[in-house]
C-alpha cells in the first residue's frame, strides 16, 4: 500500500476491513458481479467484449433493471448517482450509445468505454460531454471528485443517497496527475518469494513465463507499479475531498462508505510482467474497508467476503429484502456489526474466468502462434483460449484452500494451502488427499451450477456439509457452454 497523506492515515482508522475477492479476475465479469450480486455463470459477462456480453444489448435487457443501484432507486426511494468507468463496452454504438442510461441511476456520469485519464468522453445524463487534455479542466479522477461534491451539495435532504464512484485509476495507461508525476521515483515492485520464478508446476500458461525476466521486462513492470502509486495519489485526494463535504454536511456519521476495486494485479509474480486474469490471491484477492453506523473500526474480518456481496449488503443496509432477488451473494452486514461468528458464515466462494485468445499469431510475436492473447512485453502471453477455469477459494478454521479446474485436454488442476504456502509455489494436486480432492471437485461443479441460495449453501469444510458421491456428476463439469448460455 502506498504511504498514505496524514488525512487518510487517520481516516483509515475508522474503517473496518474486510477478507474480499472477486468472483472473476477481469474488469467487466467483476463489475457485473458487483451490479448484479451474481457470479459470472449467472449473469453471463464472460470477458470486456460485446460478445462477451460486457454492456451488450442482452445485459441490458436481462440484468440490468435488477442491479442493486435499480432496485435501491425503484423499491427503497434512493436518490442514485453514478460517476466514472461502469462496463468497458459502455457507450458502444451496438450497445444503445452514450444515450443509453442504465436503469437505477438519477444523476448518471458515465466515461464512454475502457479507462483514461485525459481525452475522453463523458455521458452526462444521457448526453455526450467530450474532454481534453487541460489538466485543471480535464483530469478525470479529479473531474469524478467534483462532479460528486455537486451531487453532494444539491442532492434533496428528504430523501436517502447512494454514490457509486469509480475511477479508472489505478488503471494503465496510468497517467499521474502533474503534482504527483515525481513521486515514488526510487519505489519497486514487491520482490516477493513468487517474484521472477518459473511456475514449474502451474498450468502451461504460467510455464511459458519467460524467467527470469528480461531487464527492459523489470523496468516496465516496476514503471507501471510506480505509475499505480502516483494515479491513486488523485484517488486519495477524491476520498479526502467527499468525506470532508459529508462532513461538512453533518451527515458523515449516518453515511456507509466503502472503499473497494473489481480486481487484483500482478507485477512479475511467477515471471509475468503485467496483467490480471490469473487465479492465484495477486489477482483475485481485493481491498475492501468499511466504515459506518455500529460498524466496529480498526478492525479485520476473517471472514471470507466476495464483491457479489455487495448489492445484498447494501439492500440490506436499505432495508431491502435480499431474498426477494436472484443474487447469489449474501449480506456481511451482520459481519461489521459483530453479529456473526465464523460458524455461521460461509466457508467457501466461487471463482469463475473464461480464458481468450487471437484467432491469429500476434505479428509482434509470429512464433506463438494463435489462440493467445495479451503477449506483451518480450512476447509474454497473459492469457489464452484454455486460460479458462473455476476455483472454489475456501477459508474455515481448519483450512485456508484454493482449488481449481481448467477446461482445457489436461482437465488441469491446481491446489495450494494458502496457509503454508501463502505465495502459492507449490501445486499440491498430485500429493493431496485423493477424497479431499473429489469433495471439492463435487463442491466446485455445485458452485458452477448455483443459483441464489443454492450459492450460499455449506463448502467442504463447514461442520455442516454433507457429502454424497452418488450425487457426483457424470461428466466434467466445466464446460464453456455453461458461461456462454444465450439470453433471451
Amino acid at each position: 500500500v502506498a504511504p498514505y497523506p496524514t488525512f487518510c492515515t487517520s481516516f483509515i482508522y475508522s474503517f473496518q476491513g474486510l477478507l474480499s475477492f472477486v468472483a472473476s479476475p477481469l474488469c467487466c465479469p467483476s463489475r457485473a458481479s458487483i451490479l448484479t450480486g451474481k457470479y459470472p455463470h449467472n449473469h453471463h459477462v464472460i470477458n470486456n467484449t460485446l460478445d462477451g456480453n460486457c454492456s451488450s444489448k442482452a445485459w441490458q435487457k436481462s440484468e440490468e433493471p435488477h442491479t442493486f443501484p435499480a432496485l435501491l432507486k425503484a423499491s427503497a426511494g434512493y436518490q442514485t448517482f453514478f460517476a466514472g468507468k461502469y462496463l468497458n463496452q459502455y457507450g458502444h454504438s451496438e450497445a444503445g450509445g452514450v444515450e443509453h442510461i442504465p436503469p437505477g441511476w438519477s444523476y448518471w456520469v458515465g466515461l464512454d468505454k475502457n479507462s483514461k485519464y485525459y481525452n475522453y468522453t463523458l455521458s452526462v445524463n444521457g448526453k455526450a460531454q467530450k474532454h481534453g487534455a487541460d489538466y485543471s479542466k480535464d483530469y478525470l479522477t479529479d473531474l469524478l471528485a467534483n462532479m460528486s461534491l455537486d451531487f453532494l451539495q444539491y442532492k434533496t435532504s428528504y430523501q436517502p443517497f447512494f454514490m457509486m464512484v469509480s475511477t479508472p485509476a489505478p488503471h494503465s495507461p496510468w497517467t499521474a496527475a502533474p503534482q504527483y508525476q515525481k513521486r515514488f521515483n526510487n519505489t519497486k515492485a514487491p520482490r516477493d518469494p513468487n517474484f521472477n520464478v518459473h511456475g514449474k508446476d502451474k498450468h502451461w500458461l504460467i510455464r511459458q513465463a519467460k524467467t527470469p525476466m528480461s531487464n527492459s521486462s523489470i523496468r516496465f513492470l516496476d514503471d507501471a507499479f510506480r505509475g499505480r502509486w502516483q494515479t491513486l495519489l488523485s484517488v486519495d485526494d477524491l476520498v479526502e475531498k467527499i468525506v470532508k463535504r459529508l462532513e461538512v454536511r453533518g451527515e458523515l456519521n449516518n453515511t456507509y462508505i466503502f472503499f473497494t476495486s473489481d480486481n487484483g494485479y500482478h507485477t512479475g509474480q511467477f515471471s509475468l510482467p503485467v496483467d490480471k486474469r490469473q487465479l492465484y490471491e495477486f489477482d483475485i484477492r481485493v481491498p475492501l474497508m468499511v466504515r459506518g453506523p455500529n460498524i466496529k473500526p480498526n478492525q479485520t474480518s476473517q471472514m471470507l467476503v466476495a464483491n457479489v456481496d455487495l448489492g445484498p449488503t447494501i439492500l440490506d443496509i436499505a432495508g431491502y429484502n435480499v431474498n426477494k432477488t436472484q443474487m447469489d451473494g449474501m449480506s456481511f452486514l451482520p459481519i461489521m456489526e459483530g453479529k456473526m461468528n465464523g460458524s455461521s458464515w460461509r466457508t467457501d466462494i466461487l471463482v469463475e474466468y473464461e480464458g481468450e485468445g487471437r484467432n491469429k499469431s500476434d505479428p509482434a510475436c509470429p512464433l506463438l502462434g494463435p489462440g493467445v492473447s495479451e503477449c506483451f512485453p518480450d512476447c509474454v502471453c497473459e492469457d489464452s483460449y484454455n486460460n479458462t477455469y473455476a476455483c472454489v477459494r475456501t477459508i474455515a478454521r481448519s483450512s485456508n484452500l484454493q482449488y481449481c479446474e481448467f477446461d482445457d485436454n489436461e482437465v488441469f488442476v491446481e491446489v495450494y494451502n494458502v496457509t503454508a504456502d501463502p505465495y502459492q509455489l507449490t501445486n499440491i494436486a498430485k500429493t493431496i488427499d485423493k477424497e479431499v480432492l473429489e469433495k471439492m471437485n463435487h463442491r466446485l461443479m455445485m458452485l458452477q451450477s448455483c443459483s441464489a441460495q443454492s450459492c450460499r449453501t455449506p463448502g467442504v469444510y463447514d461442520p455442516r456439509y454433507k457429502f454424497d458421491p452418488r450425487q457426483m456428476f457424470t461428466s466434467h463439469s466445466w464446460r464453456l457452454s455453461r458461461l456462454r448460455q444465450t439470453v433471451k
